[in-house]
């Protein structure tokens, strides 16, 4: 489970403090796939950010399964990222000039896992999430939801528990948005990844088993 408690975050710009997520305090239960929704600025991505780890809080904690990680040492969380925790972003931050196959198994190596093949688990990964046939395509023989699930295979190479997706079909048409987000559900039903996901299209609310609502960073009633 993730939990966060009076989570506060605000960027400096120059004499100007922006409050981006204001006292926020919530959880997020293992196996659930869950909606972070709000209009442009809300503070969804921030959140996520704190969520993911992937930035500090200004105030409050944030605890993993138990742990209380904000505070904890930049060596310390980078291994729990390592180990417990998968990213998949707007932009597909695909090497171009790799195959989607190579996209996805090099990130493991940094894993140093002994007796892991990463090589053949990234193989399995793509026929998981339905590219079996193109795992020697590079990005640019790929349709954008295409690479996008190549992003997604390359998030599951360390078998994270949990899966934080920030605005994932922001780039690409609605059907390759429905092939993204089925993909995403589909990890969480069969593997019981914990998906977070951030979204301002209120038609994205299907894919979630719960939805959280943020206006001007703070908590909301759904406004939808």
């Amino acid at each position: 489970m993730i939990r966060i408690k009076n989570l506060t975050r605000i960027y400096s710009l120059g004499d100007v403090r922006v409050k981006a997520i204001q006292d926020v305090t919530l959880n997020v239960e293992q196996g659930e796939v869950v909606t972070i929704m709000g209009k442009s600025g809300s503070g969804k991505s921030t959140l996520l950010r704190q969520l993911g780890l992937l930035d500090r809080p200004t105030s409050g904690e944030v605890y993993i399964e138990g742990e209380e990680v904000s505070s904890m040492g930049d060596r310390k969380r980078s291994h729990l990222r390592l180990e417990k925790l998968g990213y998949v972003f707007q932009e597909f931050a695909l090497l171009p000039e790799l195959s989607a196959y190579e996209n996805v198994y090099l990130p493991g190596l940094m894993l140093s896992k002994k007796g892991v093949d990463f090589r053949k688990k990234a193989r399995e990964i793509l026929s998981l999430v339905g590219l079996g046939e193109r795992i020697d395509h590079k990005p640019r023989e790929l349709s954008g939801g295409e690479q996008q699930r190549v992003a997604i295979a390359r998030s599951l190479i360390n078998s994270p528990k949990y899966i934080f997706a920030d605005e994932p079909c922001a780039n690409l048409d609605t059907l390759s948005s429905k092939a993204v987000m089925n993909t995403l559900v589909d990890l969480n039903k069969r593997l019981g990844i914990t998906v977070i996901f951030v979204s301002h299209d209120p038609d994205d609310k299907m894919y979630s088993n719960r939805q959280i609502f943020l206006k001007d960073g703070r908590l909301v009633e759904p406004y939808f």
